[in-house]
């Protein structure tokens, strides 16, 4: 398994935590109830840093977009399931557009050019410099 599965793997798992966590916050009464309150905790946590983990190899716009959707995709969802809210078709057809959504930004090839202006790591030291001087408003 490729390093880029196993974050992608761990983004999905991440995912299914935020649907638990905020199930977890809809049950604790804000934040009143001891067992939901805990998972809550817990949940968020681990969500936050299978999050955190999957950005190494996954850009983090992409990571981010499919982590909040299929979360709140399986939040709806489940809340459907057991009766917490109405099911509506037009809510299940959504629900499809945003993991279908999920689903194309998983199938984008990996694009491993920095992007336009690179980030501070791309930089030379004499880059930096410059920059740095030209932030104090000193000449290069």
């Amino acid at each position: 398994m490729t390093k880029r599965s196993v974050a992608w793997l761990l983004l999905l798992a991440s995912a299914v935590l935020e649907a638990v966590w905020a199930t977890a916050l809809g049950l604790s009464d804000g934040l009143t109830v001891p067992l939901p309150t805990a998972v809550f905790a817990v949940t968020t946590t681990l969500s936050m840093i299978g999050l955190g983990l999957a950005i190494r190899s996954i850009p983090l716009g992409t990571a981010y977009a499919v982590w909040v959707g299929i979360g709140a995709a399986l939040t709806v969802g489940w809340a459907m399931a057991t009766g917490v809210e109405p099911f509506s078709v037009l809510k299940v057809l959504f629900i499809g557009g945003i993991v279908g959504c999920a689903a194309g930004l998983k199938s984008l090839p990996a694009d491993t050019t920095p992007a336009a202006g690179g980030s501070d790591a791309d930089r030379t030291e004499a880059d930096r410099s410059d920059a740095d001087r030209s932030d104090a408003g000193i000449p290069a």
